[in-house]
């Protein structure tokens, strides 16, 4: 894992790219082995979205990338439906092979932005766990791709500005830094396993979880509701 250092001194600009490529691998043969059925099934943590509406918004955002089609007002709660909506008459099929498409071809074009693309593959990456909670699989925001997630967590809250947090997880050798180093703000502390720490950045239930948050509150660490 990158060191607090690296990831402050440095923007990895192949990251977010060798997270989409890893949870390719893991995420496109295990929906292609899911019925149909599955595809209906209800997502906990975006109320009013099946499986399928979830892989559509995440296919629709890297084609996006891919395409280079950002007009105004994308990515908004109204932009997405649109998206889905657009992919109302696809096969499940389809929507995974756009899905693929997108997760192999759009790393290089997300390390050419500079920076204000990366969150977007760490989103991708959260959502594909939202997506194994529905479906019942293992290693929901857990898995090959974590260590990559993780990096990636603390380099785009350091790209924010977000508030600082010294993490000591349990399933690292090493802590992880994340947020800003202003000064402004004494470094928050947590204390617990990697997968946790992505699900309270990512606003996610944290419910049945053991760890341990001082100096902020849980609401606060949340990046995808600010």
């Amino acid at each position: 894992m990158t060191t607090p250092a690296d990831v402050h001194d440095v923007r990895d600009p192949e990251l977010p790219g060798r997270l989409l490529a890893a949870e390719r691998d893991a995420l496109v043969p295990l929906l292609r082995r899911r019925a149909d059925a599955d595809f209906a099934l209800p997502v906990a943590a975006c109320p009013g979205w099946t499986v399928r509406d979830v892989l559509a918004h995440c296919s629709a955002a890297l084609s996006r990338v891919v395409e280079s089609r950002f007009e105004k007002g994308v990515f908004s709660p109204g932009s997405n439906e649109r998206d889905i909506a657009e992919r109302a008459e696809w096969t499940n099929a389809r929507v995974v092979d756009e899905l693929e498409r997108g997760m192999t071809e759009a790393g290089p074009l997300i390390a050419k932005a500079g920076g204000p693309l990366d969150v977007l593959a760490l989103g991708e990456w959260v959502h594909a766990g939202d997506v194994r909670v529905a479906l019942g699989e293992p290693d929901a925001y857990a898995g090959a791709g974590l260590p990559y997630a993780l990096e990636l967590l603390a380099q785009v809250t350091c790209l924010k500005g977000h508030l600082p947090l010294h993490a000591d997880l349990d399933d690292a050798d090493e802590p992880l830094r994340l947020g800003g180093t202003s000064g402004e703000r004494p470094p928050a502390r947590y204390i617990g396993d990697g997968p946790t720490l992505v699900r309270l950045y990512a606003g996610r239930s944290v419910d049945g979880a053991s760890y341990e948050l001082a100096g902020a509150e849980a609401a606060e660490l949340n990046i995808f509701g600010d």
